[in-house]
């Protein structure tokens, strides 16, 4: 220190100057940084302001008689997939049947309700097949006391709304409705999901059409074709061409095509597995140019209820964004098949199963219901008492013993495991590429 000082005072530098010199980098370091600070803070808020201008431009629809959630409590979000043509053109709208006009109005193809708890850290998802046979509360002229739950969605989402709370007692805190054009949009601006198809997969009514097993992209109309599918088929011998759509069964099962006969259980299967692999793809979103194409895209076929807001949205990324896709619990609300003297074949809710499960997964949250659905003989019984201390949850399309016409019965018990990640050997599954 002597020695610096004797060095400074010959070149006419003060000792007290090389004492201050540490103080004046550590004040340019501090403007620095609070420059610096100041920057980021205009690009996040210019994101932000950015952000709320695309979220604003999201369609936005009133539903009616949701309950307000309660901040950082377990809340409900009724999804709707409408099979609504708008939007498409060229060979997507002539594959839907979109250009001919041989599809009009809209149905609810998919309705499922997914239970998040913030607190938690959990996301549960359960499905009601759309021929789930439901008490109306509206249009009995038109549709008869007693119909399938599909039906309620002609006049928008509110009356579907409504009508799952009045049935099973699960309030709806919020809504999102996605049409085809919707479903497509999305999955494009992401990039595309990946999924691992077990065998070449064809399905002659969506369009479905995968020439090779293995994990790959599927984007644009395959996604919606996946997601569509409920006449699946699955080829074990690898063959790579697809039978002509108007051959013979006898011709198709020939080739070695193989026919999934669960219908509209095998789509929701692969609905799941395709929504699972979209949150694994979206947790990818960090490219401001893939989060632009991803927010220009949602309001092309999406509707959200007035009651989102952007806030409550972040919010909900930032908590869930490392959440693994196969943790997110999902089943299937348990029913069984019988013919219907005027609606044909038709589901039953079946009790106690479906109780169990609604009980397992909303717990304390469920009401009484208003409105119960009927049973076969189209008696409206309230459901059994279920505790809600229960530990089982039925799960999703595991077969129990049926009799009579009662030929498919979608249910079963779990304890431990996600009961619907164990799902039909020929379906696809969330992947990642090598």
């Amino acid at each position: 220190m002597e020695l610096g000082n004797a060095v400074d005072q010959r070149g006419g530098v003060k000792g007290k100057n090389r004492a201050k010199r540490p103080h004046r980098l550590r004040r340019r370091l501090i403007i620095s940084g609070v420059s610096l600070i100041v920057v980021i803070a205009g690009v996040i808020g210019g994101s932000y302001y950015y952000a709320n201008y695309r979220f604003n431009n999201i369609p936005k629809v009133n539903v009616a008689h949701e309950v307000k959630a309660i901040s950082g409590k377990p809340f409900n979000i009724l999804m709707i997939g409408s099979d609504s043509r708008a939007g498409l053109t060229g060979a997507v709208a002539a594959q839907t049947g979109a250009s001919t006009g041989a599809v009009s109005g809209q149905r609810s193809d998919v309705v499922k309700v997914i239970h998040i708890d913030p607190q938690a850290g959990t996301i549960s998802m359960v499905s009601i097949p759309r021929d789930t046979v439901v008490t109306l509360l509206a249009n009995q002229s038109l549709y008869g006391q007693f119909n399938r739950i599909n039906v309620n969605f002609g006049n928008g989402p509110s009356l579907l709304a409504q009508t799952i709370t009045a049935n099973f007692g699960i309030p709806i805190n919020q809504t999102i409705v996605v049409s085809f054009a919707g479903l497509i949009n999305a999955a494009d601006a992401l990039g595309g999901v990946y999924l691992d198809f077990p065998y070449p997969s064809w399905d002659p009514y969506s369009g479905l059409r995968i020439a090779h097993a293995g994990c790959q992209l599927i984007r644009g109309f395959e996604a919606l074709a996946v997601t569509r599918s409920r006449h699946f088929y699955y080829n074990t011998t690898g063959a790579t061409t697809f039978p002509k759509v108007n051959a013979s069964y006898s011709a198709i099962t020939n080739a070695g095509w193989v026919y999934d006969g669960t219908s509209d259980f095998g789509r929701i299967d692969r609905q799941n597995a395709f929504l699972r692999a979209t949150v694994d793809q979206a947790k990818k979103l960090y490219n401001p140019l893939t989060i632009d194409k991803f927010l220009s895209a949602i309001p092309q076929g999406v509707t959200l209820d007035s009651n989102f807001s952007l806030n409550e949205l972040i919010r909900l990324a930032v908590r869930f964004h490392g959440i693994n896709a196969n943790a997110i619990q999902t089943y299937t609300l348990p029913t069984y098949s019988a013919v219907n003297g005027t609606l044909g074949d038709v589901l039953y809710v079946q009790q106690p199963l479906a109780q169990e499960q609604l009980v397992g997964i909303f717990g304390s949250q469920l009401t009484t219901p208003t409105n119960p659905p009927p049973n076969e003989q189209l008696q409206t019984p309230q459901p059994p008492f279920v505790a809600v201390t229960t530990t089982t949850v039925p799960s999703a399309n595991t077969p129990t013993a049926t009799s009579g016409k009662k030929k498919h019965v979608s249910a079963g018990t779990t304890t431990a495991t996600n009961p619907t990640l164990t799902v039909s050997s020929f379906d696809p599954r969330s992947c990642t590429p090598s």
